[in-house]
């Protein structure tokens, strides 16, 4: 009897400890970050959003943005804060609407850590709103459109807390482009192209400011929507303003439209054409051949740090293909932005998992301060701009060799002395 009565009491002992150590694995940690936690088990993956342009003729960009973020992962073994990281992607084209409805779906996973994204700025106002409403990080290697971030060192329009980019604030294309065509080409009439979105309209004001600001008159400010095919009444009209020049900012396949259009009208036989960045890639080159022979473009001068050598040998490597555009570099440091905030931020738990602070991941990358990327030296500020900005002009003297030639053409460079500082011309200068 005694020794049957010591194993029921050690079997009751077994019990109880049983019992505690069952509470304690369902102790759930505990989380004090005003915007809510995320907790990724132990041997679970890192869930993150990605947003990109992947149909129609902007897909290319939206394609560089997400080799950009699996170089960074490459590197990263895929791993970050100790976890495997899976990627929700969502197309969400070039526009508001599929922005906002692209992060919908990405917010309705609560495990959700962060969003990578989007290509497109209309896309990005919306799904930045939807993102910040819900209490996320949202980070863009293209983005660029001033109504994102700030204007003239204020707050812009569509700013959202929790947006960051390391594409350059394009509030210093416009200018770019404006000073180059008023002091180096001698124009002193232009005329301006936008899409009614807030990229190319941003563009064409940041244009017009300065060209009036140096002496320079806008003949004609119009606008086209997307979609359109038909674009010579609207030439019909810049010829018609007597405009020296034409500025439009415009993606594909509307920029196709307006170039190859206004090659076949005699009345553009003397008016100088320029772009931007949108149509620094490979695919507007190669559909437009000889047409785009001799057209000016004003964007975001491309790395030519050491680190940016090494990515492109990386991306060679990895793709077997050289890249469409430049813009891969600035969505590899959004990327490792991101990653380095998500490990600065994350608690590792007893149990082997991780918990991340959704509001810590927003304070993390707005006190990111000289952080070496591919692009440059990376300082996010309060509206969650990180990159130093500096544009070139360029011109497209053959254009076989596609961007990569149209890049080496430089006739141009522009940069403000600092962030927030008033823009001033820069000396041209060529790149090797």
């Amino acid at each position: 009897m005694p020794t049957a009565r010591y194993g029921y009491i050690l079997l009751g002992l077994l019990f109880l400890l049983h019992l505690s150590s069952c509470g304690q694995e369902q102790t759930a940690p505990v989380c004090t970050d005003p915007l809510g936690c995320v907790v990724v088990g132990p041997g679970e993956p890192m869930q993150l959003g990605v947003l990109q342009a992947l149909s129609g003729k902007v897909a290319p960009l939206g394609v560089e943005q997400i080799r950009g973020l699996e170089l960074s992962l490459k590197g990263r073994q895929h791993t970050v804060a100790g976890h495997p990281v899976a990627l929700q992607t969502e197309d969400c084209g070039c526009t508001s609407e599929g922005g906002a409805n692209a992060a919908l779906k990405i917010v309705a996973d609560p495990q959700t850590v962060a969003i990578f994204g989007t290509t497109c700025s209309n896309a990005a106002a919306t799904a930045a709103q939807v993102m910040s409403d819900a209490g996320l990080t949202m980070i863009s290697g293209n983005n660029s459109a001033p109504f994102l971030t700030a204007i003239g060192g204020k707050r812009a329009p569509h700013w959202q807390p929790g947006y960051f980019r390391t594409a350059s604030n394009e509030e210093h294309s416009g200018p770019a482009a404006a000073t180059y065509a008023y002091t180096k080409l001698g124009v002193r009439r232009a005329a301006t192209i936008n899409d009614g979105d807030i990229y190319t309209r941003g563009l064409t004001d940041g244009f017009a400011r300065t060209f009036t600001a140096l002496g320079g008159s806008v003949a004609l400010d119009a606008s086209i929507d997307k979609g359109d095919t038909e674009m010579q009444p609207v030439l019909a009209a810049v010829a018609n303003s007597q405009a020296e020049l034409l500025f439009f900012p415009l993606f594909q396949p509307e920029g196709n439209h307006i170039l190859s259009q206004a090659r076949k009208n005699e009345q553009f036989a003397n008016i100088v054409l320029m772009s931007d960045g949108a149509l620094i890639e490979n695919s507007f080159i190669a559909a437009m051949g000889d047409l785009a022979r001799g057209m000016y473009f004003v964007g975001p001068s491309p790395a030519t740090t050491p680190r940016s050598f090494e990515l492109a040998k990386a991306y060679l490597a990895a793709f077997q293909s050289l890249p469409a555009t430049s813009y891969y570099q600035s969505s590899f440091d959004a990327a490792e932005l991101l990653f380095r905030a998500i490990e600065q931020t994350a608690v590792r738990l007893g149990d082997g998992g991780t918990l991340i602070g959704r509001e810590a991941l927003r304070r993390a990358l707005y006190a990111s301060a000289n952080v070496e990327g591919v692009t440059g030296v990376l300082n996010c500020d309060q509206f969650g701009d990180c990159a130093n900005p500096a544009f070139n002009v360029l011109r497209l003297t053959i254009p076989e060799e596609g961007v990569e030639g149209l890049q080496k053409n430089v006739q141009f460079t522009y940069a403000p002395l600092q962030r927030g500082a008033a823009s001033i011309p820069g000396t041209p200068q060529a790149r090797q």
